[in-house]
């Protein structure tokens, strides 16, 4: 086995990093074909679609109703020998139903504020709601790596 397959997180070590994981980088390719790079909120589906929500007049969402192709980041680790990192590139589409997006963002609500009474969110968010759009990525191929797999072994 080479040293990639040895180091690649299995289908649910992905989905689960995924769940765990708290700030996603998010890439879009601007008018001159630029990465345009944001840290983003998120929360995943169970087929490993990441959703998230972000002003409708948003550059994300220009460069995205542009051009659908971005990327996902995610790592972790501070030493070579701790590095974990999820690498997804996809397509990106928007989405402005506003039931939808109050969906999402009450899904990203309870990840990040688990403690937030969820009564009285949803129209609480009803008029930001209608501000945003739903950027929904759908991966295409996905890169993995969890250095703690080597064993010590560089």
């Amino acid at each position: 086995m080479n040293r990639r397959q040895t180091i690649a997180l299995t289908p649910e070590e992905r989905r689960r990093y995924l769940d765990e994981s708290h700030t996603i980088i998010l890439s879009t390719i601007d008018r001159h074909g630029y990465p345009h790079t944001v840290a983003m909120w998120y929360v995943a589906d169970p087929d490993g679609t990441v959703q998230m929500t972000t002003y409708a007049k948003s550059q994300k969402t220009l460069n995205v109703s542009r051009d659908p192709r971005c990327s996902l980041l995610i790592e972790s680790g501070r030493s070579y020998e701790e590095l974990k990192g999820l690498l997804i590139r996809g397509r990106a589409t928007i989405d402005g139903d506003v039931e939808h997006v109050l969906d999402v963002l009450t899904r990203v609500q309870a990840k990040y504020n688990p403690g937030l009474p969820a009564e009285g969110l949803r129209a609480a968010m009803r008029g930001q709601a209608s501000k945003r759009v739903v950027l929904r990525i759908t991966a295409e191929h996905v890169a993995s790596w969890d250095h703690r797999k080597l064993g010590g072994v560089y």
